[in-house]
């Protein structure tokens, strides 16, 4: 019995809120990938350790060869050699096959990060503004628009969002964007007011929102959760404040919140938190059980 109870009360914390990908106090890496890219950027940052390390090793081993062998007591007479071929070809050579190493994946990564594997399937507008964001989703038939602010200390009761741990203070939004796993969404960023950036750390996707202007990106979410972000441009006052919130739930949860949201966004957002704690009910039951 005192195993089961402890085994429930492990799972209740592991599960409570789903996945959330946020900053980790002294974090030092990048967040949990939620994206195919993503990952794929976090491959590329190890990849190019494996240059940056041992050519960070080797200068200060010159440097530091240098200052023992050529320091003034030990060499009162300098060298006056005014080139060898030798070292001129390695260290021409040396950089530009590193450079080639670095250039091609590196190219490859940036052609992917344009360029989606399918057409998207959901295309939502984001508009920076002094200091929050707006939302569209732009559907020809019935679009939806909110506002999505950041959520204050004293409203956590009411939207249901006490819980620190999947809603963290100063990342946490009244209105979530909400899409469906595994679907492409095309995302367009502009702003109504000065300049700002939409940043989603664990998409590998950042955009500035310029006015005036739109720039398109895509992400495809592969894992359910909530991902937060930030405005990523200093923006004024409250550029600090201006937090990025997107879940992602299952296709029939999303085309149930989004057919209710269009008539009630707030009941829609509640229904589909008790949906997902629903869920999570179950499964930490199904888990005991096993």
């Amino acid at each position: 019995m005192k195993k089961l109870a402890a085994s429930l009360a492990a799972l209740s914390l592991s599960a409570t809120g789903a996945f959330a990908a946020q900053p980790e106090p002294w974090q030092v890496r990048f967040q949990p990938a939620g994206t195919a890219l993503m990952e794929e950027i976090a491959w590329f940052e190890k990849y190019t350790l494996w240059f940056v390390g041992p050519i960070t090793l080797l200068v200060m081993v010159l440097i530091g060869w240098c200052i023992f062998r050529y320091r003034a007591s030990a060499n009162p007479v300098p060298s006056r050699t005014s080139h060898n071929t030798v070292i001129e070809v390695l260290w021409t050579v040396g950089p530009v096959l590193v450079l080639l190493f670095l250039a091609i994946p590196s190219f490859q990564l940036l052609t992917r990060q344009y360029t989606p594997d399918e057409e998207p399937a959901l295309t939502i507008k984001a508009t920076g503004v002094q200091w929050y964001w707006d939302y569209e989703y732009q559907d020809a038939e019935s679009p939806l628009t909110f506002t999505s602010l950041l959520l204050q200390e004293g409203d956590r009761a009411g939207a249901g969002k006490e819980d620190l741990a999947t809603y963290p203070r100063l990342l946490a939004v009244d209105n979530e964007v909400v899409v469906p796993v595994n679907t492409t969404v095309r995302l367009l960023v502009t702003a109504s007011d000065v300049i700002h950036a939409f940043a989603m750390p664990s998409y590998g996707i950042k955009v500035d929102a310029v006015p005036g202007r739109i720039n398109e990106t895509w992400f495809k979410a592969e894992r359910e959760g909530i991902y937060y972000g930030q405005c990523s441009e200093l923006c004024g006052k409250d550029h600090a404040f201006m937090p990025i919130a997107i879940r992602v739930v299952s296709p029939e949860q999303f085309q149930t919140w989004y057919a209710a949201a269009r008539q009630d966004l707030a009941g829609a957002n509640r229904a589909l938190m008790a949906a997902i704690e629903n869920d999570e009910n179950k499964s930490e039951v199904a888990s005991a059980a096993d």
